[in-house]
């Protein structure tokens, strides 16, 4: 029984937002994780994320447009920079601010320090819980270029790199003396807007098929934005850089490894 588009975003964003969550539990353990753990996981995110934007949504965009001839870039291309000009203006007018960033972003809020912490990591959750919307709603579309494989690829490598996701905002919580349990409450709270961001990527590709290549193009746009302003600089910002290079290759590989044996 073939289950609809539906179930299968529902589930999707609930396994990544799952993740998330088991990310956050790592609050209730005494001792943090070290400098070099947090910069190999973070760079792994950043290469799950680097390989599904190609892999998973550009390269399909592209393969359904290729009724354009050579132009056939030209959906993906302005998807991905529509994709990057929405995170650019969410993320300047949106009060937030990173772990590793001393002051906060956006427009000025007398919005405490742990708010603008979790605000920060649910921005970039919408471009994930969005990808794996659009990713089911390109499969149910019955377009040759995508399978529900690559949609379930797609799915399990967000959620895989949503751990450190989880991690990186609920350990600085809990830095400000937040009690566990309101850290571990936040932390997973922050990964609750990627089932929303799913449901309706799918359904903007449900109403408007046309808009397909251009909806993963903008997903793949919206996260390359999220690494390249924020995984990648994290990251590199400490003495481990070189491991956590390495770290974003394994993720680039397991997600390709994932996107090409499964789809």
């Amino acid at each position: 029984m073939e289950w609809p588009p539906l179930v299968l975003t529902v589930l999707g964003t609930l396994f990544t937002w799952g993740v998330t969550a088991l990310g956050a539990a790592a609050v209730f353990i005494r001792r943090d994780p070290s400098r070099k753990m947090h910069d190999v996981m973070l760079g792994f995110a950043a290469g799950v994320m680097i390989a599904a934007s190609y892999w998973s949504l550009l390269a399909p965009a592209i393969e359904m447009s290729e009724k354009w001839g050579r132009w056939a870039f030209v959906p993906a291309t302005v998807g991905f920079l529509l994709g990057g000009a929405f995170l650019r203006l969410a993320d300047r007018l949106l009060p937030h601010q990173h772990p590793s960033v001393a002051g906060a972003e956006g427009l000025h809020t007398s919005w405490r320090r742990s708010v603008l912490l979790v605000t920060a990591i649910t921005l970039h959750n919408i471009p994930e819980g969005l990808a794996v919307g659009v990713a089911f709603g390109a499969a149910a579309a019955g377009d040759a270029s995508y399978s529900m494989a690559s949609a379930l690829a797609l799915s399990l490598g967000i959620g895989i790199q949503n751990f450190p996701e989880g991690v990186a905002v609920a350990l600085p919580l809990r830095r400000t003396g937040m009690s566990r349990r309101k850290c571990f409450f936040w932390g997973q709270l922050s990964g609750a807007v990627e089932p929303v961001a799913g449901l309706l990527g799918l359904w903007a590709v449900t109403v408007a098929r046309p808009l397909l290549p251009y909806a993963l193009g903008f997903a793949a746009g919206a996260m390359i934005y999220v690494v390249v302003e924020d995984a990648i600089p994290e990251s590199q910002g400490g003495e481990h850089s070189d491991l956590a290079t390495i770290g974003a290759m394994l993720g680039f590989a397991l997600m390709m490894t994932l996107d090409v044996a499964l789809g």
